[in-house]
């Protein structure tokens, strides 16, 4: 444009619209720095920014990020996404977000990448009490934050996705923000430290959650969330679910300790259900499998059974009535332990030519042991021979030790085996 001679060339004789268009399409604090040093055309469409984005590193220091955090955020007065991953100051924030609370409708704050002394103190000191100011929130995603007590927000009617990621929270505070959050549509807290024991939700418009929890001693969940439709819980040893008609997905896991209880009632329209974990009673096991018939997709992967710290193993599951309380189960991720229990000798006595698992299209079996190797290729054949629809079946040896006498032998008949069903069963 420079070469066509003549004043006026250059970016400053695009029109308005075509220059507020480019800078529309960033976000990124150092590319809107460096475009508005390359003319006056670009520096006057700084106020019509809709989003900034502070990565980290960006600016070096909190001081220098303050400073450049305050000049951008003054002058972009239709900002509506503020996302700062970059070390600054919490004592700046309340100033900060009070400048944009009419416009602002997104905010993402990486709290482990503040200042040292902001994070231990400033942010239990209440600055993120000042999030409450931005009434027309919709979007909140909280990075390594410390809270104590429940945050003084009011009511963020308009509010629909809410996730803390990696904070210390005490179960007043996980309480509390969701309470202020009443009409969410999105909940995510995730690897999230939990002090106290007891957590209790009311979701009444929640459809995604996810609630993945670390806990050092034992923890309760009391969940109402009657238009929830996925749902994923870690960390818990009580857990209490009130209103499922509408889920679709759900996980329970805990990877250390034990789940002792699961009340979750009738789960009508439950598709896939997901059990993980070290230790689970079978009080709670028979639950979860109890809630739903309509299941398409189980995954079983608890190792040990056991109300107490005593590691027992899994008590006898018949194989005829598990698959008759689950007919539509199309697809069955079993674990050691659990298909341990389905190989025992009166698991298989039902089985006759008017048995039937119609659904049954793919089965990913994990085998640990070679103990009753002869029951065990039983139920492999069984659910090849009843399953009419059967397309895959994975058989996985994981650690299985070598030094077993009969391992060498089992595993010689488990690739008969896949030999026989060529193309349907593999071994992993």
């Amino acid at each position: 444009m420079e070469r066509g001679g003549g004043g006026g060339g250059g970016m400053d004789a695009l029109p308005d619209g075509v220059v507020q268009h480019i800078l529309s399409q960033l976000s990124s604090a150092r590319d809107v720095a460096a475009c508005a040093g390359v003319s006056r055309g670009l520096r006057g469409c700084v106020p019509f920014l809709p989003a900034l984005y502070f990565p980290r590193g960006a600016f070096g220091g909190a001081a220098a990020a303050d400073d450049a955090i305050g000049r951008m955020v003054d002058v972009a007065a239709r900002l509506e996404e503020l996302v700062i991953y970059c070390p600054f100051s919490a004592a700046r924030l309340p100033r900060w977000l009070a400048a944009r609370s009419a416009s602002l409708r997104v905010l993402e704050l990486r709290i482990d990448s503040s200042s040292v002394s902001s994070a231990a103190s400033g942010v239990r000191s209440g600055h993120l009490d000042c999030i409450g100011v931005v009434a027309n929130l919709e979007e909140l995603r909280l990075w390594g934050l410390t809270m104590t007590r429940a945050p003084a927000w009011g009511q963020l009617e308009r509010l629909r996705v809410l996730e803390i990621v990696g904070a210390a929270l005490r179960d007043v505070a996980v309480n509390g923000a969701v309470g202020a959050c009443p009409n969410l549509t999105d909940l995510a807290l995730i690897g999230c430290e939990c002090s106290g024991g007891a957590v209790a939700m009311t979701l009444p418009l929640v459809e995604r959650c996810r609630l993945d929890f670390v806990v050092s001693g034992n923890c309760s969940l009391a969940l109402a969330a009657p238009r929830v439709e996925s749902l994923e819980m870690q960390g818990f040893c009580w857990i209490s679910l009130q209103g499922g008609n509408a889920l679709k997905n759900l996980t329970v896991a805990k990877n250390t300790g034990s789940v002792y209880n699961v009340e979750m009632g009738k789960l009508p329209g439950l598709e896939k259900l997901s059990l993980r974990g070290v230790q689970w009673s079978w009080g709670a096991v028979s639950s979860a499998l109890q809630c739903a018939r309509e299941l398409k997709h189980l995954v079983m992967k608890v190792e040990f059974c056991g109300d107490h710290d005593t590691l027992e193993p899994f008590p006898e599951v018949d194989l005829v009535d598990f698959f008759n309380s689950h007919p539509k189960l199309t697809k069955f991720e079993i674990h050691g332990a659990m298909f341990a229990a389905m190989c025992q000798k009166n698991s298989l006595k039902n089985l006759d030519s008017r048995f039937s698992m119609p659904c049954l299209e793919e089965v990913l079996i994990t085998v640990r042991s070679p103990l009753n190797a002869e029951l065990k290729l039983s139920t492999l054949e069984s659910l090849v021979k009843y399953s009419p629809r059967m397309q895959r079946m994975v058989i996985r040896i994981s650690q299985m030790k070598n030094c077993h006498g009969s391992a060498d032998g089992f595993f010689e008949e488990i690739c008969k085996f896949m030999y026989m069903n060529n193309g349907r069963v593999r071994i992993e």
